[in-house]
């Protein structure tokens, strides 16, 4: 056994004076089933990673080490079965003689340091590591280890094996996307993580029919249409959390490319606090939906965030005494109590078809998927019009611009004026990763920025690297907005018909923070950076 004494987490913890007793009762009260406390404190956010692994080195004098980087002995993970592995978060890393050296992200799991003595016959050293950084070495090693894919590319139990371990590492990295390109000769895998596409292995090609017949018959695909794309999807369970995925498939010159989009269920908005609206847009935002008829829109790019947006505002409203109903393509979450309906364009089944028929069903609360056409447009508008809450999304690049898209689709202006209450515009951006954030003085440009914006900076945040983020120096997303309550003035100028700038800089005198407003004001307080805002925002709006 390791030669440390065996002290609480809790106790070390507020040792180092990093939290107190009432935030440990806190969260203890607020954790899932079986979470551990210092995975409780850190989603909590009451420390971060990087602190509850620094505390855990120097109280404890252990080693920290980096598995990205680690020359890691692969002959010792015969030792350990994977679910172990996985279940409690430890790899071997390497053997000093009769000593195994543990990589473990809670080196105070005596019990599974008790197995694994008993297990391999060695005695235990534990040294720290992250537990994102566990995860994915976990599932790299034992991926390339457990399928030696030349020699049973023909069989069907390669395919199984690989397509869980390919949502494994998905679900790991929070990887939003995985891509199965087909090459040539080869199949390229690829994760999208924070937005941003990265090759991770590539597999033979002989694999490749069979891993593509699998995912389509857990989709509920046609197995024999290669030559036409189709779109399915799948409700499953990875490392514990339950998952939606969407696949869709295109043939390509060389064969089929399928693409599997990520839908997290504990990643979904309970409440739209915790879309991450600023205070005084959270206000008005709320009133909007409180109110018991109307229509809000949500605009914004593919990859927006706005299916999470209209799910948290969703959720917020419903209640046994409500009828919602949603009209979606596709339907990306299960929600319970909600009645959700997919569009089926193939039998007909389109956004106005369902809507007509939501309309007979008595509901408070309607939610389209999008507004594509003007068929959809005004069936939307008269429901909003005749005492229903109706939520949709339009593609704009920003909120003022719904209300002329609205009248490019042949809706009549009136309608338009009388059924419209807010839009709502939003962009993602990367934040600065908590676990190697630092702040520095601004640098003229980045001042002169927030001076053309009528605004002033002194200290920037960023991050430096860490193995936590991939030394990227962001580690996850969150959405920037622009909210347009469409009061009575703003409505009077719609009917007068004036210039779209004229309504915008109406609501800038008003006060409404733009989308490279609010983005700035999220550098300031140290979640993101200019160079994110930047990306997805006009200085000049």
């Amino acid at each position: 056994m390791p030669v440390q004494k065996r002290k609480k987490l809790g106790d070390l913890l507020k040792e180092s004076g990093l939290i107190t007793e009432f935030q440990i009762v806190e969260a203890l009260e607020q954790k899932k089933d079986n979470q551990k406390l210092g995975d409780a404190l850190v989603e909590q956010g009451y420390i971060t990673e990087k602190q509850l692994l620094d505390v855990l080195e120097i109280q404890l004098k252990l080693q920290s080490v980096s598995l990205y980087q680690y020359p890691i002995d692969q002959t010792l993970i015969e030792l350990v079965s994977k679910d172990f592995a996985r279940s409690n978060l430890l790899l071997p890393v390497r053997k000093e003689n009769a000593r195994l050296i543990v990589a473990m992200h809670d080196p105070l799991d005596f019990f599974a340091i008790e197995d694994l003595e008993l297990s391999t016959g060695y005695s235990v050293q534990p040294v720290i590591a992250a537990k994102d950084d566990i995860l994915q070495t976990i599932n790299r090693l034992y991926d390339s280890n457990d399928v030696n894919v030349e020699d049973i590319a023909g069989e069907d139990a390669p395919a199984v094996r690989i397509f869980d371990q390919l949502l494994e590492t998905g679900v790991a990295m929070h990887a939003s996307d995985i891509h199965l390109d087909q090459q040539e000769t080869t199949v390229t895998v690829r994760y999208r993580v924070d937005g941003v596409l990265r090759n991770d292995r590539t597999l033979p090609k002989s694999l490749m029919s069979s891993l593509v017949a699998r995912i389509k018959i857990l989709a509920g695909l046609n197995i024999t249409e290669t030559r036409l794309p189709q779109d399915g999807r799948i409700s499953t369970v990875v490392i514990d959390k339950k998952i939606n995925l969407r696949v869709a498939t295109l043939p390509t010159v060389f064969g089929e490319k399928v693409v599997i989009r990520i839908l997290d269920m504990s990643n979904v908005f309970n409440k739209v606090a915790d879309i991450g609206l600023q205070e005084d847009t959270l206000k008005a935002y709320q009133q909007l939906i409180e109110q018991p008829s109307g229509l809000i829109l949500i605009t914004g790019p593919t990859g927006s965030g706005k299916s999470s947006t209209l799910y948290g505002s969703i959720n917020e409203l419903n209640s046994p005494n409500i009828n919602i109903i949603t009209v979606e393509d596709p339907v990306e979450f299960q929600l319970e109590g909600i009645n959700q309906v997919q569009v089926n364009s193939a039998i007909g089944l389109t956004f106005a078809t369902g809507l007509r028929s939501i309309l007979r069903q008595d509901p408070n609360i309607i939610m389209v998927g999008e507004i594509r056409d003007r068929e959809t447009a005004e069936i939307s508008i008269r429901a909003s019009l005749t005492g229903h809450l109706v939520f949709s999304t339009l593609h704009t690049n920003s909120a003022i611009e719904a209300i002329p898209r609205l009248f490019d689709m042949g809706v009549e202006p009136y309608l338009v004026v009388s059924s419209l209450s807010g839009v709502m515009a939003q962009r993602l951006v990367k934040t600065v990763c908590k676990d190697c954030a630092e702040t520095r003085k601004a640098s003229p440009i980045e001042k002169e920025i927030f001076e053309r914006r009528h605004q002033t900076i002194e200290e920037v945040t960023v991050g430096k690297g860490c193995d936590r983020c991939r030394h990227t120096g962001y580690r996850g997303r969150m959405a920037i907005h622009e909210l347009i309550v469409v009061d009575d003035s703003v409505k009077q100028l719609m009917m007068e018909q004036a210039s779209m700038q004229k309504i915008k800089q109406h609501v800038k005198d008003k006060g409404v923070r733009f989308l490279i407003d609010d983005g700035l004001e999220k550098v300031r307080q140290g979640k993101t950076t200019i160079e994110e805002v930047l990306r997805v925002a006009s200085l000049d709006e």
